[in-house]
Parts: structure tokens; C-alpha cells; sequence
């Protein structure tokens, strides 16, 4: 079983095109080396919860940051969002929505359930390179999150 002890990033992205391209984009800024991907929402909580596949890691170790898709196979994204919020043991990991819906009822609803930042994923190469480069740079080396 790998180790997940240098987990910094815990990303939950169905899509491999978008996974593979914030995973470059990520490394190109030296914060790839420590990010995990899951491509559902079940696995990501048992990731979060230290569950199923995931039990022999440990909840101290991270993430320190979700970055969480809505539109997911098996579990959706706000769902993952609400058991996460609403539980001591990881409610105070950043989770930021990297998503593609715009729906107001999705983003109220995120707010509500204690997202940190809600962010459409730009269409546009460029932009999107430039989105994940600041989202990266903002919530893993800027921001600073309870010990």
C-alpha cells in the first residue's frame, strides 16, 4: 500500500483531462509532488475519513487542501462537501470547488454546507492554467490553516 503521509492536496476529479492538466499545472509550481487523485466521491471520503482502501493512513496526515469537482460518479461532489463540513475530524480542511456548474442553487448550496472558495473552471486553456496556478499558490503556500 503507498503512503500517504505527504499528502498536501487531495484532488477529486472524474475527468482525466482536467485531472492531468492541474496535475501539470501544479508541478510546474513545485506543489504536484504531494497532490492524490481520486475520481470519485466515494473514494474521496473514504480518503478523508480514512475508510476502505485508505484505512492504513493517518487522519493527521492531511490533506491540506480538497479540491473537489461537483458532477462525480458514485457519491457527488456537494455530497462529499457535507460530510466533510460537517464532521469535527475534517471540517476545518480547506475544500475549494474547481467545477464546471454555475448554477446558483449549486453554489448557494456549497456556501451554505462551509465551502471555502467556489470556483468555475475556465473553458479556456490558458485561463484554466492560470486558475489552477493561483488556486495552488493561494491555499497551499499563502494561506495558513490551524495546526
Amino acid at each position: 500500500m503507498a503512503t500517504f503521509e505527504k499528502v498536501e492536496i487531495l484532488m477529486v476529479e472524474d475527468s482525466a483531462a482536467d485531472a492531468e492538466l492541474t496535475l501539470r499545472v501544479l508541478k510546474k509550481h513545485h506543489l504536484g509532488n504531494s497532490v492524490f487523485w481520486v475520481k470519485d466521491g466515494a473514494d474521496a471520503l473514504d480518503f478523508a475519513f480514512c475508510a476502505g482502501q485508505y484505512a492504513g493512513r493517518q487522519m493527521e496526515n492531511g490533506p491540506r487542501l480538497i479540491l473537489l469537482d461537483i458532477k462525480l460518479p458514485k457519491v457527488d461532489g456537494i455530497e462529499v462537501l457535507r460530510k466533510i463540513k460537517g464532521d469535527d475530524r475534517t471540517r476545518m480542511i480547506p475544500v475549494v470547488m474547481l467545477t464546471s456548474s454555475q448554477e446558483g442553487r449549486d453554489i448557494r448550496e456549497c456556501y451554505e454546507l462551509g465551502v471555502n472558495s467556489y470556483i468555475v473552471k475556465p473553458v479556456e486553456f490558458d485561463k484554466f492554467v492560470e486558475t489552477v496556478t493561483q488556486v495552488g499558490l493561494y491555499w497551499v503556500v499563502m494561506n495558513k490553516t490551524p495546526v
